[in-house]
């Protein structure tokens, strides 16, 4: 049994504390200043690391789960329902850019990071390899490396505690940036601009400005929530079947390796079917209300979950050196995006979504876009994220290969 108030098998229990919890942070951004400033998906956060922390709530349970598995796959395009295809594209291209140039500070800071622990820290090759694969992809690349190297079940868990810990504080992180005048004003924000003069009333919190009371009927409520089960359902489907007829693993050519996670992947067979399913029937999605406020809600369910497993009293007792080893990657990944994205001109939010796309995935990067109200970029940031998925597992199979010669 967990050693906390509420137990992982309370399923009722822990889904009402995450949907109040949820709840009571985006009142809180709505009605006080200081949350709207830090964001209701930062105050999710922390107060799940609080609860977690203290014992509370389980840091694991089927509830979560169902997070990642249901609640993520059908905000997903509530989110686009919204999104203009053809501003898609234009916004698409500097993102990538971006994306690419985070990817290099991730491998810069895993060769600055094992040079400097590589002494101290057992198997560090192998952690390597995860950890640079997951930093560019996700938990994908990163199980993979870990099977593809045979690392140590104990260093892969405690690998996994300090990763989780430190991509919630990184959240928490590119989160306040943007309400920091140095940032302001060295960098070019067009969508905080634009969220700011939108607001209008003085007297509102900028988040209360932004989600205004809008019109919406039953029809809209049971034509958004079923029409993103139906992409949903059918996407998920697809990527199974592309990914059990196309050959895949070390012996299959690069051709195959590209296809199969470009047709097998869920998230971006679903935000492919998505985006087509708009270009087709544009008028249909039109006519839906309320599916921005759905699907924001469904997220704000999820920065809740992604704060849970972060225990600190974990990170103290198994993994206080691999927490050094993958905060010095994330710093030197964000050094290199601010500093290079600063001198190619890239907007603020473009920066920050890339590296968060490196660093969490496109689930978070695209999470913390609807979080800040950043809609023109939802849509670009999963595409250009999920392409992560794709050549993390090549630099990881790199780094580990290169680094497992100076052990």
């Amino acid at each position: 049994m967990s050693h906390t108030l509420i137990q992982p098998d309370d399923t009722l229990t822990l889904w009402g504390i995450i949907t109040i919890w949820a709840a009571a942070s985006i009142y809180l951004e709505q009605r006080y200043s200081w949350a709207s400033k830090v964001s209701g998906a930062v105050v999710a956060l922390v107060g799940a690391i609080f609860l977690s922390n203290f014992k509370i709530i389980p840091t694991e349970s089927a509830v979560y789960d169902a997070v990642w598995d249901i609640i993520v796959p059908v905000a997903i395009p509530l989110l686009l329902f919204h999104v203009n295809i053809r501003k898609l594209w234009q916004e698409g291209g500097k993102l990538l850019l971006i994306f690419l140039i985070s990817s290099i500070g991730t491998v810069a800071g895993t060769i600055v990071s094992f040079s400097l622990l590589k002494d101290y820290i057992p198997f560090l090759d192998k952690i390597s390899a995860m950890m640079s694969a997951s930093y560019i992809g996700g938990s994908v690349n990163f199980l993979a490396m870990a099977s593809k190297f045979s690392a140590p079940g104990e260093m892969v868990s405690a690998a996994v505690v300090a990763d989780n810990l430190m991509m919630a504080v990184y959240i928490v992180i590119l989160m306040a940036i943007p309400t920091f005048a140095f940032f302001r004003k060295r960098y070019n924000t067009p969508h905080i601009d634009r969220l700011e003069i939108g607001a209008g009333n003085k007297e509102k919190t900028q988040a209360e400005g932004f989600w205004k009371r809008k019109e919406i009927s039953l029809k809209d409520i049971s034509l958004a929530i079923g029409t993103a089960f139906l992409l949903v359902v059918v996407s998920f489907k697809a990527a199974d079947f592309f990914a059990s007829v196309i050959p895949s693993g070390g012996h299959v050519s690069f051709v195959f390796h590209i296809l199969h996670g470009l047709f097998g992947d869920h998230y971006l067979m679903l935000t492919t079917l998505t985006f087509v399913t708009l270009a087709a029937f544009p008028n249909y999605f039109e006519k839906i209300h309320g599916s921005q406020e759905f699907g924001t809600f469904l997220i704000y369910i999820f920065f809740v979950v992604i704060g849970v497993p972060a225990s600190i009293s974990l990170i103290i007792k198994n993994a206080p050196l691999l927490l050094l080893f993958v905060f010095i990657i994330v710093l030197i990944n964000m050094i290199i995006s601010l500093v290079v994205g600063k001198l190619l001109k890239v907007d603020l939010e473009e920066i920050l979504l890339a590296s968060n796309a490196n660093i969490g995935g496109p689930t978070t990067a695209a999470a913390m876009a609807i979080a800040k109200g950043w809609r023109d970029l939802v849509g670009p940031i999963i595409v250009v994220g999920t392409l992560g998925y794709i050549i993390g597992n090549y630099v990881g199979t790199i780094i580990g290969f290169w680094f497992g010669g100076m052990m």
